[in-house]
C-alpha cells in the first residue's frame, strides 16, 4: 500500500505549495530590492508630500513606541542583571559577570527584542493597513500605480520602521549598560575605569562592526519583508487580509538567519 505522503495527489499539492512560496519570497526579495534602490534616492526625499510623508512615518514608527519600549527593556534588563550578578557572585565568578551581561544583553538580546518589538507593534498592522488600503482603491476600480505605490505607500512605512529599530536599540543597549554598572559598582564614580576597560574589552573592532551590522540587517528584515509582501496580490488578484502568524513567521525566519550567522561570526 502506497503512504500517503507518496501518493500523485499529495506531491502535486506539494509541489505547488512550495512553487507558491518559492514565487512569493521571489517577490518579496524584488520589491525589497526596489524600496532600497529609492532609499538611497535623493529624489526620494525632495518632493513635497513625498518628504512629508517620509517624516510622518518616521514619527509614527518612533514616538509612540519609545516610551513604553524603554520602560520594558529596562525592566527585562534589570532583572537578567541581577539575576547574573546574584549568580556569578554565588559562584565566586563575580569578574565574568561584566562580560557575561554585555555579551546577552547588550549583544544579542536587545536588537533582537528591539526588531519583534517594532515588527509586532508598527510593521505587521502598518502592512496590513497597506493591504486594506490598496483593496478599497481596487474595489472602487482605481488604477494601481506600481511606482506610486512604492513612494507613497511603502518607502514611508518602511524607513521609519529601520529607523525605529535601530533607534530603540541603540538608546535601550546604552540604558542596560547604565544599569549594569548600577548593579555591579552601585553609586560610586570608582568602577568606572574598571567597567570602560571590561566593556572595551567585550567590543573590539570585530565585534562591534557585528553588532553594528546585525541591528542595520534586523532592521532592514523589520522595514522589508512585511511592506514587500503587503503589496503582493492573492491568487484572485487581490489585496485579501492575510494572516498574521504566517506573516511574523517569514519575519521571523529572516531575523533568526541573521541572529545565527552573528552569532557564528561572533564565537567561531
Amino acid at each position: 500500500m502506497t503512504p500517503d505522503w507518496l501518493t500523485p495527489h499529495f506531491l502535486v499539492r506539494w509541489g505547488r505549495q512550495a512553487r507558491a512560496a518559492w514565487l512569493s519570497w521571489w517577490n518579496v526579495i524584488l520589491i525589497g530590492a526596489e524600496i532600497l534602490v529609492l532609499a538611497v534616492l535623493p529624489s526620494s526625499y525632495r518632493r513635497g508630500k513625498q518628504r512629508t510623508a517620509v517624516l510622518t512615518h518616521l514619527v509614527r514608527a518612533t514616538l509612540p513606541q519609545i516610551n513604553s519600549f524603554l520602560v520594558l527593556s529596562a525592566l527585562v534588563s534589570l532583572v537578567l542583571i541581577r539575576i547574573v550578578v546574584a549568580t556569578a557572585m554565588s559562584y565566586g565568578l563575580s569578574q565574568y559577570a561584566l562580560e557575561v551581561l554585555v555579551r546577552t544583553l547588550v549583544l544579542e538580546l536587545i536588537p533582537l527584542y528591539a526588531a519583534m518589538f517594532v515588527a509586532l507593534r508598527y510593521a505587521l498592522p502598518g502592512a496590513q493597513e497597506v493591504r486594506r488600503h490598496l483593496a478599497d482603491r481596487l474595489r472602487v476600480g482605481e488604477h494601481l500605480d506600481h511606482q506610486q505605490l512604492l513612494r507613497t505607500e511603502l518607502l514611508p512605512r518602511a524607513l521609519g520602521a529601520s529607523l525605529s529599530v535601530m533607534l530603540l536599540a541603540g538608546v535601550s543597549g546604552v540604558i542596560a549598560l547604565l544599569l549594569t554598572y548600577l548593579n555591579v559598582y552601585g553609586l560610586s564614580p570608582w568602577g568606572l575605569p574598571e567597567y570602560t576597560r571590561g566593556v572595551g574589552a567585550v567590543f573590539t573592532p570585530a565585534v562591534s562592526l557585528i553588532f553594528a551590522l546585525k541591528t542595520l540587517f534586523f532592521s532592514l528584515a523589520v522595514a522589508i519583508v512585511p511592506f514587500a509582501a503587503s503589496a503582493q496580490r492573492d491568487v484572485q488578484g487581490r489585496f485579501g487580509r492575510r494572516s498574521d502568524i504566517s506573516e511574523f513567521a517569514r519575519l521571523l525566519s529572516v531575523i533568526l538567519i541573521v541572529e545565527v550567522i552573528s552569532l557564528v561570526g561572533n564565537y567561531y
